[in-house]
């Protein structure tokens, strides 16, 4: 498999914002990221003609219209401080352009509906094996 390598540019950042990211999201993210096998996932937002990168350290965004240049990115996760694996991830928004903030507030949305339709599409990567259960002759309990 050929593995293309990209590169995104970013301006200085315009606005930082502490955020929290619903568990199932971040959790989502993480399992892709594990089974990629490239270190990074590309997740198409159509809604929004953006796409999301996600890699360990971030997830930048990136309009179709810019492809090249990063517009929000969100950093400095933080899943060590919660103290169960369903409660929000803390993390900051970076914003890069002047409209960063309407489209943060978009990405909240569609964000997560995305990593889910891409995630169902997602192939298992080992295939099933189904277990034969011997049945047990019945015993009469008298």
């Amino acid at each position: 498999m050929y593995i293309q390598p990209e590169s995104f540019e970013r301006e200085p950042a315009l606005a930082r914002i502490a955020s929290m990211l619903p568990a199932a999201t971040y959790n989502n993210t993480r399992i892709l990221l594990a089974a990629s096998g490239s270190g990074c996932v590309f997740v198409p937002i159509r809604a929004m003609q953006y796409l999301a990168v996600v890699d360990a350290e971030e997830i930048i965004f990136v309009d179709s219209q810019h492809k090249r240049w990063v517009e929000v990115a969100w950093r400095g996760f933080k899943p060590q401080s919660r103290s169960a694996l369903d409660e929000p991830v803390a993390y900051e928004a970076v914003f890069y352009t002047p409209d960063a903030g309407d489209t943060q507030r978009r990405l909240q949305a569609e964000f997560p509906a995305a990593l889910t339709l891409l995630a169902g599409r997602r192939q298992p990567s080992a295939p099933a094996h189904i277990l034969s259960l011997a049945r047990r002759p019945a015993t009469n309990a008298e």
